[in-house]
Protein backbone atom coordinates (compact mmCIF):
# COMPACT_ATOMS: atom_id res chain seq x y z
CA UNK A 1 0.00 0.00 0.00
CA UNK A 2 0.94 3.84 -0.22
CA UNK A 3 2.11 5.26 3.04
CA UNK A 4 -0.57 7.80 2.77
CA UNK A 5 -2.90 5.61 3.55
CA UNK A 6 -1.95 4.94 6.96
CA UNK A 7 -2.35 8.63 7.69
CA UNK A 8 -5.76 8.50 6.11
CA UNK A 9 -6.53 5.14 8.09
CA UNK A 10 -5.83 6.76 11.04
CA UNK A 11 -7.57 10.31 10.45
CA UNK A 12 -10.86 8.25 10.46
CA UNK A 13 -10.19 5.90 13.21
CA UNK A 14 -8.35 7.65 15.48
CA UNK A 15 -9.87 10.99 14.42
CA UNK A 16 -9.75 13.08 17.63
CA UNK A 17 -6.49 11.09 19.72
CA UNK A 18 -3.35 12.88 19.74
CA UNK A 19 -0.67 12.28 17.11
CA UNK A 20 2.18 14.32 17.59
CA UNK A 21 3.60 16.46 20.19
CA UNK A 22 6.33 18.59 20.15
CA UNK A 23 8.71 19.99 22.78
CA UNK A 24 10.92 22.44 22.49
CA UNK A 25 13.03 23.02 26.01
CA UNK A 26 14.27 26.34 25.11
CA UNK A 27 10.99 27.69 26.07
CA UNK A 28 9.51 28.11 29.27
CA UNK A 29 7.35 24.79 29.96
CA UNK A 30 4.28 26.91 30.85
CA UNK A 31 3.66 28.35 27.12
CA UNK A 32 1.52 25.19 25.93
CA UNK A 33 -0.81 25.33 23.35
CA UNK A 34 -2.71 23.27 20.96
CA UNK A 35 -2.99 23.50 17.45
CA UNK A 36 -6.20 25.43 17.24
CA UNK A 37 -4.79 27.50 19.67
CA UNK A 38 -1.53 27.39 17.29
CA UNK A 39 -3.46 29.04 14.48
CA UNK A 40 -3.80 32.05 15.21
CA UNK A 41 0.34 32.76 15.95
CA UNK A 42 2.76 32.57 13.47
CA UNK A 43 4.29 29.20 13.10
CA UNK A 44 7.79 29.56 14.05
CA UNK A 45 8.80 26.31 16.54
CA UNK A 46 9.91 28.89 19.07
CA UNK A 47 6.67 29.74 20.23
CA UNK A 48 5.82 26.92 22.47
CA UNK A 49 7.31 24.78 24.87
CA UNK A 50 4.34 22.09 23.86
CA UNK A 51 2.26 21.81 20.82
CA UNK A 52 0.19 19.20 19.87
CA UNK A 53 -1.80 17.73 16.72
CA UNK A 54 -4.58 15.29 16.41
CA UNK A 55 -4.58 12.67 13.59
CA UNK A 56 -7.52 14.39 11.91
CA UNK A 57 -5.51 17.52 11.99
CA UNK A 58 -2.49 15.86 10.85
CA UNK A 59 -4.65 14.68 7.92
CA UNK A 60 -6.01 17.83 6.99
CA UNK A 61 -2.93 19.80 7.29
CA UNK A 62 -1.32 17.38 5.00
CA UNK A 63 -4.02 17.64 2.23
CA UNK A 64 -3.52 21.71 2.70
CA UNK A 65 -0.24 21.14 1.90
CA UNK A 66 -1.48 18.92 -1.09
CA UNK A 67 -3.85 21.56 -2.53
CA UNK A 68 -1.23 24.33 -2.07
CA UNK A 69 1.03 22.24 -4.26
CA UNK A 70 -1.05 20.92 -6.97
CA UNK A 71 -2.29 24.45 -7.30
CA UNK A 72 0.79 26.05 -8.13
CA UNK A 73 0.80 23.10 -10.34
CA UNK A 74 2.85 20.14 -9.47
CA UNK A 75 2.51 17.64 -10.36
CA UNK A 76 3.12 13.05 -9.94
CA UNK A 77 6.87 12.31 -10.11
CA UNK A 78 8.43 16.04 -9.56
CA UNK A 79 10.44 16.61 -6.40
CA UNK A 80 9.95 18.67 -3.21
CA UNK A 81 12.16 19.61 -1.16
CA UNK A 82 12.51 19.83 2.90
CA UNK A 83 14.75 21.68 4.83
CA UNK A 84 13.68 21.98 8.42
CA UNK A 85 14.54 21.17 12.23
CA UNK A 86 12.15 19.28 13.47
CA UNK A 87 8.41 20.79 14.19
CA UNK A 88 5.05 19.99 13.89
CA UNK A 89 4.87 21.17 10.23
CA UNK A 90 7.67 18.49 9.11
CA UNK A 91 5.67 15.49 8.67
CA UNK A 92 2.16 17.11 7.49
CA UNK A 93 4.70 18.83 4.71
CA UNK A 94 5.61 15.33 3.90
CA UNK A 95 2.46 13.85 3.37
CA UNK A 96 1.18 16.85 1.85
CA UNK A 97 4.16 15.94 -0.75
CA UNK A 98 3.47 12.48 -1.31
CA UNK A 99 -0.69 12.89 -1.47
CA UNK A 100 0.48 14.78 -4.47
CA UNK A 101 2.08 11.77 -6.32
CA UNK A 102 5.30 14.22 -5.78
CA UNK A 103 8.40 12.57 -4.34
CA UNK A 104 9.90 14.29 -1.29
CA UNK A 105 13.45 15.45 -1.01
CA UNK A 106 14.47 15.39 2.89
CA UNK A 107 18.01 17.88 3.23
CA UNK A 108 19.96 17.66 5.78
CA UNK A 109 20.08 20.59 8.09
CA UNK A 110 23.48 20.53 8.26
CA UNK A 111 24.14 21.11 4.67
CA UNK A 112 25.89 23.92 3.78
CA UNK A 113 24.96 26.41 0.72
CA UNK A 114 26.66 25.00 -1.17
CA UNK A 115 25.71 21.26 -0.53
CA UNK A 116 22.19 22.36 -0.49
CA UNK A 117 22.58 24.08 -3.94
CA UNK A 118 24.12 20.68 -5.31
CA UNK A 119 21.47 18.44 -3.61
CA UNK A 120 18.52 20.63 -5.22
CA UNK A 121 19.92 20.54 -8.19
CA UNK A 122 20.58 16.34 -8.10
CA UNK A 123 17.23 15.98 -7.36
CA UNK A 124 15.44 18.00 -10.04
CA UNK A 125 13.62 19.94 -7.25
CA UNK A 126 10.79 22.06 -8.12
CA UNK A 127 9.62 23.65 -5.12
CA UNK A 128 11.57 24.01 -1.70
CA UNK A 129 10.11 24.58 2.02
CA UNK A 130 12.68 25.62 4.37
CA UNK A 131 12.38 27.24 7.84
CA UNK A 132 13.81 29.98 9.63
CA UNK A 133 17.23 28.74 10.53
CA UNK A 134 18.21 28.37 7.29
CA UNK A 135 17.34 32.02 5.44
CA UNK A 136 21.02 33.10 5.36
CA UNK A 137 22.13 29.88 3.53
CA UNK A 138 19.53 29.82 1.16
CA UNK A 139 19.88 33.63 0.27
CA UNK A 140 22.94 33.52 -0.83
CA UNK A 141 21.63 31.30 -3.76
CA UNK A 142 18.00 32.72 -3.80
CA UNK A 143 18.70 34.44 -7.31
CA UNK A 144 18.77 31.82 -8.62
CA UNK A 145 16.55 29.21 -7.22
CA UNK A 146 13.83 31.93 -7.72
CA UNK A 147 14.22 30.92 -11.27
CA UNK A 148 14.20 27.26 -11.13
CA UNK A 149 11.62 26.28 -8.08
CA UNK A 150 9.29 27.96 -5.50
CA UNK A 151 10.42 28.84 -2.20
CA UNK A 152 8.07 28.38 0.51
CA UNK A 153 8.96 29.76 3.89
CA UNK A 154 7.92 27.77 6.97
CA UNK A 155 8.11 30.71 9.83
CA UNK A 156 7.33 33.82 11.53
CA UNK A 157 9.13 37.16 9.34
CA UNK A 158 8.76 35.47 5.55
CA UNK A 159 11.91 37.35 3.84
CA UNK A 160 11.09 38.88 0.12
CA UNK A 161 12.92 35.88 -1.66
CA UNK A 162 10.46 33.44 -0.15
CA UNK A 163 6.86 33.09 -0.40
CA UNK A 164 5.09 32.59 3.56
CA UNK A 165 3.94 28.78 3.46
CA UNK A 166 0.90 30.00 6.44
CA UNK A 167 -0.71 32.49 4.45
CA UNK A 168 -0.73 30.25 1.36
CA UNK A 169 -1.37 26.67 3.03
CA UNK A 170 -4.33 28.76 4.77
CA UNK A 171 -6.52 29.14 2.16
CA UNK A 172 -6.30 25.95 0.40
CA UNK A 173 -9.07 23.01 0.73
CA UNK A 174 -8.49 20.28 3.29
CA UNK A 175 -10.25 17.56 1.29
CA UNK A 176 -8.54 14.54 0.33
CA UNK A 177 -6.80 15.33 -3.14
CA UNK A 178 -7.77 12.89 -5.79
CA UNK A 179 -4.83 11.51 -6.32
CA UNK A 180 -4.33 7.53 -7.39
CA UNK A 181 -1.12 6.97 -5.83
CA UNK A 182 -0.16 2.61 -5.78
CA UNK A 183 2.71 1.51 -3.80
CA UNK A 184 5.05 1.34 -6.59
CA UNK A 185 5.01 5.09 -7.49
CA UNK A 186 8.00 6.77 -6.20
CA UNK A 187 7.73 8.20 -3.13
CA UNK A 188 11.31 9.77 -1.65
CA UNK A 189 14.80 10.73 -2.33
CA UNK A 190 16.88 10.57 0.92
CA UNK A 191 20.56 11.64 0.38
CA UNK A 192 23.64 9.09 1.46
CA UNK A 193 25.30 10.81 5.15
CA UNK A 194 28.28 11.90 2.49
CA UNK A 195 30.78 10.88 5.00
CA UNK A 196 32.81 9.85 1.73
CA UNK A 197 31.62 13.14 -0.33
CA UNK A 198 29.50 14.78 -1.79
CA UNK A 199 25.99 13.07 -1.00
CA UNK A 200 23.92 10.51 -3.40
CA UNK A 201 20.25 10.70 -4.25
CA UNK A 202 18.64 7.35 -2.77
CA UNK A 203 15.21 7.43 -4.53
CA UNK A 204 12.45 4.75 -2.72
CA UNK A 205 9.03 3.84 -3.76
CA UNK A 206 6.26 4.18 -1.55
CA UNK A 207 6.12 0.07 -0.83
CA UNK A 208 9.76 0.50 0.89
CA UNK A 209 8.18 3.23 3.08
CA UNK A 210 5.24 1.13 3.64
CA UNK A 211 6.77 -2.34 4.65
CA UNK A 212 9.27 -0.02 6.83
CA UNK A 213 6.55 0.55 8.73
CA UNK A 214 4.93 -2.68 8.77
CA UNK A 215 8.86 -4.08 9.82
CA UNK A 216 9.28 -1.28 12.76
CA UNK A 217 5.87 -2.29 14.49
CA UNK A 218 6.92 -5.77 14.25
CA UNK A 219 10.42 -5.44 15.65
CA UNK A 220 9.80 -3.20 18.64
CA UNK A 221 5.93 -4.61 19.67
CA UNK A 222 4.44 -1.27 19.10
CA UNK A 223 1.19 -1.09 20.50
CA UNK A 224 -1.59 1.53 20.14
CA UNK A 225 -1.05 2.49 23.75
CA UNK A 226 2.82 2.79 22.94
CA UNK A 227 4.47 6.34 22.88
CA UNK A 228 7.35 6.69 20.87
CA UNK A 229 10.01 9.91 21.81
CA UNK A 230 12.00 11.04 18.61
CA UNK A 231 14.88 13.12 18.70
CA UNK A 232 17.10 12.42 15.82
CA UNK A 233 16.34 14.49 12.66
CA UNK A 234 13.47 13.55 10.49
CA UNK A 235 15.20 14.26 7.34
CA UNK A 236 16.87 11.17 7.93
CA UNK A 237 15.52 7.68 7.09
CA UNK A 238 16.65 6.12 10.09
CA UNK A 239 14.18 9.17 12.45
CA UNK A 240 11.16 8.87 10.02
CA UNK A 241 11.21 4.84 9.66
CA UNK A 242 11.39 4.52 13.24
CA UNK A 243 8.39 6.90 13.80
CA UNK A 244 6.57 4.90 11.35
CA UNK A 245 6.09 2.60 13.46
CA UNK A 246 3.28 4.46 15.43
CA UNK A 247 1.80 5.61 12.21
CA UNK A 248 1.18 1.96 11.25
CA UNK A 249 -0.50 1.71 15.25
CA UNK A 250 -1.87 5.10 15.39
CA UNK A 251 0.30 5.48 18.85
CA UNK A 252 1.68 8.72 20.13
CA UNK A 253 4.86 9.88 19.28
CA UNK A 254 6.62 12.86 20.70
CA UNK A 255 9.20 15.29 18.62
CA UNK A 256 11.58 16.75 20.87
CA UNK A 257 13.79 19.29 19.71
CA UNK A 258 16.66 18.79 22.48
CA UNK A 259 19.19 15.62 22.97
CA UNK A 260 20.52 16.55 26.64
CA UNK A 261 20.16 14.38 29.19
CA UNK A 262 17.78 16.72 31.12
CA UNK A 263 15.46 17.35 28.45
CA UNK A 264 15.41 13.48 27.39
CA UNK A 265 14.17 12.23 31.38
CA UNK A 266 11.82 15.30 31.33
CA UNK A 267 9.91 14.61 28.28
CA UNK A 268 10.02 10.57 29.27
CA UNK A 269 8.59 11.55 32.22
CA UNK A 270 6.30 14.25 31.44
CA UNK A 271 4.56 12.32 28.10
CA UNK A 272 4.73 9.01 29.52
CA UNK A 273 6.92 7.99 26.98
CA UNK A 274 7.37 4.38 26.38
CA UNK A 275 9.76 3.89 23.51
CA UNK A 276 13.25 5.95 22.81
CA UNK A 277 15.88 5.96 20.51
CA UNK A 278 18.74 7.10 21.19
CA UNK A 279 22.27 7.68 19.49
CA UNK A 280 25.56 6.38 21.32
CA UNK A 281 26.75 10.08 22.05
CA UNK A 282 23.34 11.08 23.58
CA UNK A 283 23.38 7.09 25.62
CA UNK A 284 26.83 8.17 26.86
CA UNK A 285 26.07 11.56 28.07
CA UNK A 286 23.15 10.15 29.54
CA UNK A 287 25.33 7.80 31.29
CA UNK A 288 27.87 10.35 31.97
CA UNK A 289 25.09 12.59 33.75
CA UNK A 290 23.95 9.95 36.40
CA UNK A 291 27.55 8.78 37.03
CA UNK A 292 28.04 12.11 38.58
CA UNK A 293 25.05 12.38 40.19
CA UNK A 294 23.82 15.61 38.26
CA UNK A 295 20.38 13.69 37.75
CA UNK A 296 18.33 11.30 40.29
CA UNK A 297 15.94 9.05 38.28
CA UNK A 298 13.64 8.59 41.18
CA UNK A 299 12.22 12.45 40.49
CA UNK A 300 11.12 11.25 37.02
CA UNK A 301 8.04 8.81 36.59
CA UNK A 302 10.24 6.48 34.28
CA UNK A 303 8.70 2.93 35.03
CA UNK A 304 6.49 3.34 31.60
CA UNK A 305 9.87 3.32 29.96
CA UNK A 306 10.19 -0.12 28.51
CA UNK A 307 12.90 -0.03 25.48
CA UNK A 308 15.67 2.05 24.46
CA UNK A 309 16.90 0.67 20.91
CA UNK A 310 20.00 2.58 19.30
CA UNK A 311 21.41 2.59 15.23
CA UNK A 312 23.23 4.03 12.84
CA UNK A 313 26.33 3.08 13.88
CA UNK A 314 28.31 -0.05 16.08
CA UNK A 315 26.99 0.17 20.06
CA UNK A 316 29.70 -0.84 22.23
CA UNK A 317 29.18 -3.88 24.18
CA UNK A 318 30.35 -1.86 27.44
CA UNK A 319 27.62 0.84 26.74
CA UNK A 320 24.50 -1.16 27.20
CA UNK A 321 26.14 -3.46 30.15
CA UNK A 322 26.40 0.15 31.47
CA UNK A 323 22.62 1.07 30.68
CA UNK A 324 21.15 -1.62 32.30
CA UNK A 325 22.79 -1.04 35.07
CA UNK A 326 20.56 2.10 35.74
CA UNK A 327 17.46 0.96 33.52
CA UNK A 328 17.49 -2.99 34.42
CA UNK A 329 13.63 -3.60 33.70
CA UNK A 330 14.73 -2.02 29.81
CA UNK A 331 14.30 -4.06 26.73
CA UNK A 332 16.80 -3.15 24.01
CA UNK A 333 17.39 -3.80 20.68
CA UNK A 334 19.99 -1.89 17.82
CA UNK A 335 18.77 -1.76 13.90
CA UNK A 336 21.45 -1.96 11.58
CA UNK A 337 20.52 -0.39 7.85
CA UNK A 338 21.61 2.50 5.40
CA UNK A 339 19.37 4.76 4.04
CA UNK A 340 19.28 2.80 0.64
CA UNK A 341 17.70 0.13 2.63
CA UNK A 342 14.91 2.32 3.82
CA UNK A 343 17.15 2.74 6.88
CA UNK A 344 17.39 0.73 10.19
CA UNK A 345 15.82 -2.74 10.62
CA UNK A 346 17.06 -4.99 7.72
CA UNK A 347 19.24 -6.46 10.59
CA UNK A 348 18.07 -5.79 13.65
CA UNK A 349 18.94 -7.52 17.43
CA UNK A 350 15.39 -8.26 18.74
CA UNK A 351 14.34 -7.11 22.15
CA UNK A 352 14.55 -10.82 23.59
CA UNK A 353 18.56 -11.48 22.36
CA UNK A 354 20.19 -8.46 24.51
CA UNK A 355 22.49 -12.12 25.71
CA UNK A 356 23.40 -11.03 21.96
CA UNK A 357 24.64 -7.76 22.53
CA UNK A 358 27.58 -6.83 20.28
CA UNK A 359 25.83 -8.59 17.30
CA UNK A 360 23.94 -6.25 14.83
CA UNK A 361 21.04 -9.16 14.92
CA UNK A 362 19.39 -11.46 12.36
CA UNK A 363 17.54 -10.55 9.34
CA UNK A 364 14.17 -8.26 9.85
CA UNK A 365 11.27 -8.70 8.85
CA UNK A 366 10.75 -9.72 5.16
CA UNK A 367 14.27 -9.28 4.41
CA UNK A 368 17.52 -12.13 3.81
CA UNK A 369 21.16 -11.64 4.38
CA UNK A 370 24.14 -12.91 2.82
CA UNK A 371 28.18 -12.39 3.33
CA UNK A 372 30.27 -12.85 0.18
CA UNK A 373 34.04 -12.27 -0.54
CA UNK A 374 35.55 -10.12 -2.93
CA UNK A 375 33.87 -12.57 -5.60
CA UNK A 376 30.75 -12.51 -4.89
CA UNK A 377 30.86 -15.96 -3.30
CA UNK A 378 29.74 -16.64 0.15
CA UNK A 379 32.21 -16.92 2.82
CA UNK A 380 32.49 -19.74 5.30
CA UNK A 381 30.76 -18.88 9.13
CA UNK A 382 32.95 -17.31 11.06
CA UNK A 383 34.78 -15.46 8.21
CA UNK A 384 34.75 -11.81 7.58
CA UNK A 385 32.99 -10.56 3.85
CA UNK A 386 31.02 -7.76 2.98
CA UNK A 387 27.02 -7.64 4.40
CA UNK A 388 24.51 -8.11 1.42
CA UNK A 389 20.92 -7.37 2.09
CA UNK A 390 17.65 -7.90 -0.05
CA UNK A 391 14.06 -7.10 0.98
CA UNK A 392 11.33 -4.92 -0.14
CA UNK A 393 13.27 -2.15 0.88
CA UNK A 394 15.98 -1.51 -1.03
CA UNK A 395 16.05 1.64 -3.08
CA UNK A 396 15.14 1.88 -7.08
CA UNK A 397 18.61 3.27 -7.38
CA UNK A 398 20.84 6.18 -7.00
CA UNK A 399 19.02 8.66 -8.74
CA UNK A 400 20.50 10.38 -12.21
CA UNK A 401 23.91 7.71 -11.11
CA UNK A 402 23.46 4.58 -13.02
CA UNK A 403 27.13 3.56 -12.20
CA UNK A 404 26.90 4.04 -8.65
CA UNK A 405 23.50 2.23 -8.68
CA UNK A 406 25.01 -1.08 -10.71
CA UNK A 407 27.99 -0.84 -8.15
CA UNK A 408 25.69 -1.99 -5.24
CA UNK A 409 22.73 -3.51 -6.71
CA UNK A 410 23.34 -7.08 -8.30
CA UNK A 411 20.46 -9.19 -8.69
CA UNK A 412 18.29 -7.28 -6.39
CA UNK A 413 21.17 -7.48 -3.46
CA UNK A 414 21.83 -4.62 -1.94
CA UNK A 415 25.95 -4.67 -1.81
CA UNK A 416 26.48 -2.10 1.74
CA UNK A 417 29.77 -1.79 1.90
CA UNK A 418 30.37 -2.66 5.90
CA UNK A 419 32.48 -5.62 6.48
CA UNK A 420 30.40 -8.00 8.79
CA UNK A 421 30.76 -12.19 9.96
CA UNK A 422 28.07 -14.66 10.91
CA UNK A 423 28.26 -16.79 14.54
CA UNK A 424 27.29 -20.55 14.86
CA UNK A 425 23.46 -19.20 15.94
CA UNK A 426 22.85 -17.33 13.17
CA UNK A 427 23.52 -13.50 14.45
CA UNK A 428 25.32 -11.45 12.25
CA UNK A 429 28.44 -8.83 13.58
CA UNK A 430 29.09 -5.75 12.13
CA UNK A 431 33.55 -5.49 11.73
CA UNK A 432 34.15 -2.31 9.62
CA UNK A 433 33.06 -0.38 6.85
CA UNK A 434 35.14 -1.60 3.95
CA UNK A 435 36.95 1.68 3.13
CA UNK A 436 37.87 1.92 6.47
CA UNK A 437 39.57 -1.01 6.92
CA UNK A 438 43.42 -0.56 7.79
CA UNK A 439 45.82 -3.18 6.44
CA UNK A 440 48.97 -2.41 8.43
CA UNK A 441 51.75 -4.62 8.00
CA UNK A 442 49.90 -6.75 5.56
CA UNK A 443 47.29 -7.74 8.70
CA UNK A 444 43.45 -6.44 8.26
CA UNK A 445 42.26 -4.60 11.25
CA UNK A 446 38.89 -3.62 11.89
CA UNK A 447 38.78 -0.21 13.56
CA UNK A 448 35.67 -1.27 15.33
CA UNK A 449 36.74 -3.90 16.92
CA UNK A 450 39.39 -2.18 18.62
CA UNK A 451 36.51 0.94 19.62
CA UNK A 452 34.58 -1.86 21.00
CA UNK A 453 37.35 -2.81 23.12
CA UNK A 454 39.10 0.77 24.11
CA UNK A 455 35.05 1.87 24.95
CA UNK A 456 35.10 -0.23 27.83
CA UNK A 457 38.02 1.61 29.67
CA UNK A 458 36.62 3.90 32.57
CA UNK A 459 37.73 7.00 31.65
CA UNK A 460 37.15 6.94 27.55
CA UNK A 461 33.89 9.50 26.26
CA UNK A 462 33.90 8.49 22.79
CA UNK A 463 36.70 6.92 20.48
CA UNK A 464 37.31 6.49 17.05
CA UNK A 465 40.06 4.43 15.57
CA UNK A 466 41.79 5.33 11.94
CA UNK A 467 44.66 4.19 9.58
CA UNK A 468 47.67 6.49 9.27
CA UNK A 469 50.06 6.17 6.95
CA UNK A 470 53.62 4.91 8.06
CA UNK A 471 56.20 4.27 5.46
CA UNK A 472 57.32 0.75 7.22
CA UNK A 473 53.68 -0.99 7.34
CA UNK A 474 51.96 1.27 5.44
CA UNK A 475 49.83 1.63 7.23
CA UNK A 476 49.12 2.11 11.62
CA UNK A 477 46.29 2.16 14.17
CA UNK A 478 45.35 5.69 15.57
CA UNK A 479 42.95 5.69 18.43
CA UNK A 480 41.11 9.34 18.78
CA UNK A 481 40.08 9.39 22.07
CA UNK A 482 37.73 11.67 23.67
CA UNK A 483 38.21 11.41 27.55
CA UNK A 484 35.37 11.71 30.07
CA UNK A 485 34.74 14.76 31.52
CA UNK A 486 36.45 16.15 34.41
CA UNK A 487 38.96 13.30 34.12
CA UNK A 488 42.75 13.06 33.18
CA UNK A 489 44.07 10.18 31.23
CA UNK A 490 47.27 9.84 29.94
CA UNK A 491 49.18 7.41 26.73
CA UNK A 492 50.06 5.49 29.21
CA UNK A 493 47.06 4.25 31.22
CA UNK A 494 45.79 3.57 27.62
CA UNK A 495 48.28 1.77 26.31
CA UNK A 496 48.53 -0.85 29.34
CA UNK A 497 44.98 -1.48 28.77
CA UNK A 498 45.78 -1.98 25.35
CA UNK A 499 47.48 -5.24 27.02
CA UNK A 500 44.67 -6.82 26.55
CA UNK A 501 44.25 -6.89 23.12
CA UNK A 502 46.81 -9.08 20.70
CA UNK A 503 49.71 -7.21 19.89
CA UNK A 504 49.05 -6.38 16.13
CA UNK A 505 45.73 -4.85 17.11
CA UNK A 506 46.56 -2.38 19.46
CA UNK A 507 47.03 1.24 18.28
CA UNK A 508 50.30 2.47 17.68
CA UNK A 509 49.36 5.99 18.33
CA UNK A 510 47.15 7.53 20.61
CA UNK A 511 45.87 11.20 20.03
CA UNK A 512 43.34 12.79 23.12
CA UNK A 513 40.80 15.22 21.15
CA UNK A 514 36.96 14.99 20.32
CA UNK A 515 35.63 12.49 18.39
CA UNK A 516 33.25 14.16 15.80
CA UNK A 517 29.96 12.74 14.46
CA UNK A 518 27.31 13.69 12.23
CA UNK A 519 24.08 14.58 12.91
CA UNK A 520 22.90 10.64 12.74
CA UNK A 521 26.10 9.82 15.35
CA UNK A 522 28.01 8.39 12.57
CA UNK A 523 31.85 9.14 13.38
CA UNK A 524 33.25 11.17 10.88
CA UNK A 525 36.38 9.54 9.89
CA UNK A 526 37.02 11.06 6.83
CA UNK A 527 37.01 14.64 9.04
CA UNK A 528 39.64 12.94 11.22
CA UNK A 529 42.11 11.29 8.39
CA UNK A 530 41.85 14.96 6.54
CA UNK A 531 43.05 16.37 10.59
CA UNK A 532 45.87 13.66 11.50
CA UNK A 533 47.04 12.30 8.10
CA UNK A 534 49.32 15.63 7.83
CA UNK A 535 50.03 15.89 11.48
CA UNK A 536 52.76 16.15 12.45
CA UNK A 537 52.53 13.30 14.67
CA UNK A 538 53.06 11.18 11.80
CA UNK A 539 55.48 12.67 10.52
CA UNK A 540 57.37 11.85 13.53
CA UNK A 541 56.13 8.47 13.59
CA UNK A 542 57.57 7.90 10.21
CA UNK A 543 61.11 9.40 10.56
CA UNK A 544 61.54 7.35 13.82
Amino acid sequence: MPITDLLERNAKLYGEETALIEINPEVQEDARVTWKEYELIQPTSSVAYRREITWSVFDEKANRVAHLLLNRGIRKGQKVGILLMNCLEWLPIYFGILKTGAVAVPLNFRYTTEEIDYCLKLADVDVLFFGPEFIGRVERIAEKLNKLMLLFFVGDACPSFAEDYSFHVSNCSSSQPKILIEEDDEAAIYYSSGTTGFPKAILHRHLALSQSAQMEAAHHETTKDDVFCCIPPLYHTGAKMHWFGSLYTGSKAVLLKGNSPQSILEAVSQEKCTIVWLLVPWAQDLLAALDRGDYKLEDYTLQQWRLMHIGAQPVPQSLIRHWLEYFPHHKYDTNYGLSESTGPGCVHLGVDNIHKVGAIGVPGLNWKTKIVDENGELVAQGDVGELCVKGPGVMLCYYHDEEATNEVLKDGWLHTGDMAMQDEDGFIFLVDRKKDVIISGGENLYPVQIENFLAAYEKIHDVAVIGLPDKRLGEIAAAVIQVKEGMDCTEEEINDFCTGLPRYKRPRKIIFADVPRNATGKIEKPKLREIYHGNRLVEEQNRS
